[in-house]
């Protein structure tokens, strides 16, 4: 079987479509006082959740990329259920290495996880502060499970923004 046979069947799986952040670590991890490093995110569609006791989530994260490499450093993350009108925002972090982080996140709604720090953007659907309990390598990919340390529902009125043959797509 190709990957182009491959990926054209799991295009017609639909998922949901979430901002999955965090923070690079402190450049002196000694000094409880360094500032941390510059925010860091990417659009995902490979989530889902693990388990409901303990509380645990997975993310799919392409082997050696930017997000691997950090939350292979990093083990507190956050995850941003993106509504329909936030298309922009998952486009925008989708843009594999075209504008760095620090341009990603000028102009974005957010504000820092009081937990992680990892930024979670207004107006999302839910939000999720997780920490890694566990890297599992698969294929050409890392599954990372996190334990969800804390969630908000914020109530938004907006429908989910899903991913079907390679689009975003609203429900409806």
């Amino acid at each position: 079987m190709s990957n182009d046979a491959f990926r054209a069947a799991m295009s017609h799986l639909a998922s949901g479509v979430v901002l999955l952040t965090a923070h690079e670590p402190p450049l002196d991890p000694d000094d409880p006082g360094a500032p941390l490093g510059e925010n860091a995110g990417m659009t995902a569609t490979a989530f889902l959740s693990v388990s409901l006791d303990p509380p645990l989530v997975l993310v799919s994260l392409r082997e050696g990329s930017r997000m691997d490499d950090l939350l292979d450093e990093q083990p507190l993350w956050a995850v941003s259920v993106l509504s329909e009108s936030q298309r922009h925002i998952a486009g925008r972090f989708a843009m594999k290495g075209r504008l760095s982080d620090r341009l990603l996140f000028e102009d974005l709604p957010y504000v820092p996880g009081p937990l992680t720090g990892a930024p979670l953007v207004g107006g999302a659907l839910a939000t999720l502060e997780c920490r890694t309990e566990r890297r599992v390598p698969a294929g050409d990919h890392t599954l990372v499970i996190g334990r969800v340390l804390n969630t908000e529902v914020p109530g938004a009125q907006a429908g989910p923004l899903t991913y079907y043959r390679g689009r975003y797509r609203q429900l409806g």
